[in-house]
């Protein structure tokens, strides 16, 4: 079904939560009148419903407004929210703050920056229950065991007394859905809480999602921008482009069906298990061979691992060719990174060879490899991050290439030239970092690494924060810049998806080794190790592309 404005009218399930022309304004100076703007839908018992669109789409303004917790420079100007007959809009503050946790509860995407740092586990979840006044101090404390039990999460009787940074991403998200499942809510908002998990542990948070949902007979309004999490998990689906609801209706139709352009776009962008790799050139030069590479440090960041000795890089050795690429891939402490940063020599290793340019770099001291910096790039995760925001963008390309001795003139002439490389124009010379998008901000970032014209690009997560349709541009980008320029690349991601698409080879980590070691096509069509045949298996929604 694809409408605009009105809500599916399937009578087969009691409606729970109803939003009519829901209407929330933004301050003047925006770029756009109203972050949402006249839409409507029904949530029924027992139902999961899924909100997706793109960054600015207006999914979460539409969950913070159920919940009543808009910005107070952002505001609901019409339209109505009834649960259970109750319209929130025009519920006073002291009664919204009764129904929040009990009747409305929400799991938020950042479990780090929604817990506090200086209370332990137990002590937030209990917060929720004193907050309500429920319960006595004793059962209160059991039920946070049960809670706990319940997420799955090891050793409860431990756990409840450890702070928010001695867990791994996964357990803190699993904080995070025992603290929103304190009080048994009725209506349950999950504002994208799997985006920054990698692909196993994303399983298994959607997996205990559906679990709960179904044992309680929950409804779930999930927000996400990945059709695979859609594939998986939903009953319906809303699509919203800037503010507006442009289609809706059961999973399967939107997915394999889609009515609106828009829709068609973002699925049409989705990465897709690739089924024919890139026939290898043998005869081009080799620009790096890693040799019994090895990384151990001391365990310090998890109650779990305290003390232990970790590998984080152990025996590895591949060679990569110019114009290849090498994907990196692995759930999270696989050593990945790891091994990014002893590559770029942000980190020491502590044995093994690492030859580039016909050189070992590994015994270099930093002034010996400075003159060879400039020749190894990398592409951050996060550029917001890693662009000074005093800094215009003409200096942000250019302070590096004029510190080792190039004319601002030349330069700036080479930076020019790079903005139209990657899609920018002219004018975003003399702008900010926080003039651009994400998107943008990105293609500064892979424009910054190529002002030393690099032989090896090192990409840690490079797209793994954008949007599924800006991330196929930006992914379309890697793949036009390595045909034109040869370079060799080591893209590091946790999104398999990512990796059969722009990866010649792909080098599967597992507690600092690789485990597993081929093209694409046969590590994801016919993984033998099983740990790589447990990543496979955990990617939501896959689909092949058709052979050609």
């Amino acid at each position: 079904m694809s409408s605009a404005t009105t809500a599916t009218t399937n009578s087969s399930g009691e409606v729970v939560l109803s939003v009519r022309e829901l209407t929330v304004s933004l301050p003047t100076g925006m770029e756009r009148v109203h972050a949402v703007r006249d839409i409507s839908f029904d949530l029924k018992a027992g139902e999961i419903l899924c909100i997706i669109g793109e960054s600015g789409s207006g999914k979460s303004v539409t969950a913070n407004a159920i919940m009543g917790l808009l910005s107070p420079v952002i505001k609901v100007t019409a339209g109505s929210i009834q649960f259970k007959g109750m319209d929130l809009v025009n519920t006073p503050e002291d009664k919204l703050r009764a129904l929040r946790g009990r009747a409305v509860s929400i799991i938020f995407q950042d479990p780090l920056s929604a817990l506090n740092p200086l209370m332990t586990i137990g002590d937030q979840i209990v917060e929720v229950m004193e907050a309500h006044g429920v319960d006595t101090p004793e059962s209160r404390r059991a039920k946070v065991l049960e809670l706990l039990n319940e997420v799955g999460l090891p050793d409860p009787g431990l756990l409840q007394y450890q702070y928010p940074f001695r867990l791994s991403g996964g357990q803190r998200q699993r904080v995070m859905i025992a603290m929103a499942l304190a009080l048994d809510p009725d209506v349950l908002i999950a504002d994208e809480p799997t985006t920054a998990l990698d692909v196993t542990t994303q399983a298994q948070i959607l997996e205990l999602i559906r679990k709960i949902q179904r044992r309680k007979n929950m409804s779930v309004m999930f927000i996400t921008h990945d059709f695979g999490v859609v594939a998986e998990i939903a009953d319906r689906v809303i699509v919203m482009e800037k503010g507006k609801l442009v289609e809706q209706g059961p999973a399967a139709e939107v997915l394999n069906r889609p009515c609106h352009p828009y829709t068609q776009r973002l699925i049409a962008a989705v990465p897709r298990m690739r089924s024919a790799d890139r026939e290898a050139e043998d005869d081009t030069p080799v620009v790096l061979e890693v040799q019994n590479l090895n990384k151990t440090y001391r365990a310090v960041g998890g109650f779990f691992s305290r003390g232990r000795t970790v590998h984080a890089v152990n025996d590895i050795s591949f060679t990569l060719r110019k114009g290849r690429t090498l994907g990196v891939v692995g759930e999270s402490g696989s050593g990945k990174s790891s091994l990014g940063r002893v590559l770029l020599k942000l980190m020491d290793a502590d044995g093994g060879k690492i030859v580039f340019d016909g050189r070992d770099i590994v015994p270099m001291s930093d002034e010996a490899f400075r003159p060879l910096r400039p020749s190894i790039q990398m592409i951050f995760q996060d550029p917001f991050a890693s662009l000074n925001p005093r800094h215009t963008i003409g200096r942000v390309l250019t302070v590096g290439p004029v510190a080792h001795g190039v004319p601002i003139s030349q330069a700036k002439a080479k930076a020019l030239d790079l903005l139209k490389l990657v899609g920018l124009d002219e004018g975003a010379y003399d702008r900010f970092p926080h003039e651009f998008s994400g998107g943008q901000r990105q293609r500064i970032g892979i424009a910054r690494a190529l002002m030393f014209d690099p032989e090896l690009l090192v990409a840690d997560e490079a797209v793994s924060a954008l949007d599924v349709s800006i991330q196929a541009q930006i992914l379309e980008l890697l793949g036009r810049i390595q045909r034109v320029m040869k370079v060799a690349m080591i893209f590091i991601t946790h999104d398999l998806r990512v990796a059969s698409q722009i990866c010649d080879e792909v080098a599967v980590m597992y507690k600092g080794s690789i485990v597993e070691y081929g093209p694409p096509s046969k590590i994801f069509r016919a993984p033998t190790h099983d740990y790589t045949q447990r990543l496979v298996s955990a990617i939501p929604g896959s689909e092949w592309e058709p052979a050609a």
